[in-house]
């Protein structure tokens, strides 16, 4: 009988290390990860991981003009969004966080049994099978489906978190290789190459800093931004990683972070929570080899298009379209709008089901951002040009 998750969890559960001999005989100190390690291997073996439907393949050669992106989708709600997107003929489609809800109703397990439970309804919905058969996908992850509300690299079951996202998404040799689950394609021919970076904004952010306690409760959520200079978002390997995919030639770069990147109009996670190491990601940008630029975002069961010039990339206009949810919708675009005023938001905070579309036209140099509803309408929608 297998007995280790008991044991192991007293220890993840009050966040103590471990002390074990080594070969020398002195003791050494394991950190949770390390202590669990073995479980993890043992339980890979033991289970049958679920894997999503095989998904179509997009050739390196193929020149992108239309990008699709979506977020927020709930394994036991209406998966009627995919038919829609689909619609739209997209040449790839990013999945850029809570793309299932696998924290819901979790124990605290360390087998994480409800996300895996939640991967395995993802893998039998018709719905899901049929988009991906015809639909090129890119995939990374925010908090539900990491492992837990606002979660970040303190989380002890981060490493195992990862290994059921890569095996369900089939993810690639080069995702599996390193720590997180960040990736860097580039398609398309000369004077038409489009870059897409996806960054894993969870597997090692720093914990942040959160309000002190206030009755009644701020409406607009619980962080304050932190300066702190040891904490990251990305951490040092991706950072260094990062640096290298912006310094490769490409015409135009799309890169999605599960969280929103130019707005501070909120308290919820967004990369103002860490000041610095938004700074960092604004010279990053502004450093890239030549190119145009688009952010995309998703986390906020809301979304719109954003615009921004900050200092720290130079005075670039940065351009960011939040698209959220695609079937998990809070509140009204009224509300929603009135109740989350922001300078950087050009349009209305649309909250009923969406997703994203980028558009790219090669010959007029532009591209061009929209919001499409649960009926494929366009409800908020701009077209910019690059040089």
């Amino acid at each position: 009988m297998f007995r280790w998750p008991l044991v192991l969890a007293t220890f993840a559960l009050t966040g103590v290390g471990s002390a074990a001999s080594s070969n020398n005989g002195h003791s050494v100190t394991l950190s949770q990860e390390e202590m669990l390690r073995p479980y993890y291997a043992a339980l890979a073996q033991q289970l049958d991981l679920p894997t999503a439907p095989t998904s179509a393949q997009i050739a390196p050669d193929s020149v992108i003009t239309r990008l699709a992106f979506g977020s927020c989708n709930h394994q036991d709600r209406s998966q009627h969004m995919w038919a829609q997107i689909a619609a739209t003929n997209p040449d790839l489609f990013l999945f850029i966080g809570d793309n299932n809800y696998g924290d819901q109703g979790w124990s605290g397990d360390l087998a994480l049994t409800t996300l895996r439970e939640a991967y395995a309804k993802q893998a039998a919905q018709p719905e899901l099978t049929k988009f991906r058969a015809n639909i090129p996908m890119m995939v990374t992850w925010d908090d539900h489906d990491f492992g837990f509300n606002d979660g970040g690299a303190s989380f002890a079951a981060r490493e195992w978190a990862e290994t059921l996202f890569e095996t369900f998404w089939r993810s690639s040799e080069e995702v599996k290789s390193r720590p997180g689950i960040y990736e860097s394609r580039r398609f398309g021919e000369d004077g038409r190459i489009t870059q897409v970076i996806v960054l894993d904004t969870r597997f090692f952010r720093s914990n942040l800093d959160r309000l002190p306690y206030q009755d009644p409760w701020p409406p607009l959520g619980p962080y304050v931004p932190s300066s702190d200079p040891a904490r990251t978002m990305l951490g040092e390997q991706q950072w260094k990683w990062l640096g290298s995919e912006l310094a490769k030639p490409a015409d135009f770069r799309i890169v999605a972070s599960s969280i929103q990147v130019l707005t501070d109009a909120h308290n919820y996670e967004s990369w103002d929570n860490l000041t610095l190491e938004r700074e960092r990601f604004y010279r990053a940008l502004a450093g890239r080899e030549e190119s145009g630029l688009v952010l995309l975002s998703g986390d906020r069961h809301g979304g719109g298009i954003y615009s921004d010039t900050p200092e720290a990339a130079g005075g670039e206009q940065l351009w960011e379209l939040t698209s959220s949810s695609l079937n998990l919708a809070f509140n009204s675009t009224e509300s929603n709008t009135e109740r989350e005023p922001d300078p950087k938001r050009l349009t209305d905070f649309i909250s009923e089901e969406n997703f994203g579309l980028v558009e790219i036209d090669w010959n007029a140099r532009t591209f061009t951002l929209s919001m499409r509803g649960n009926q494929g309408e366009v409800r908020v929608t701009r077209t910019v040009k690059w040089e």
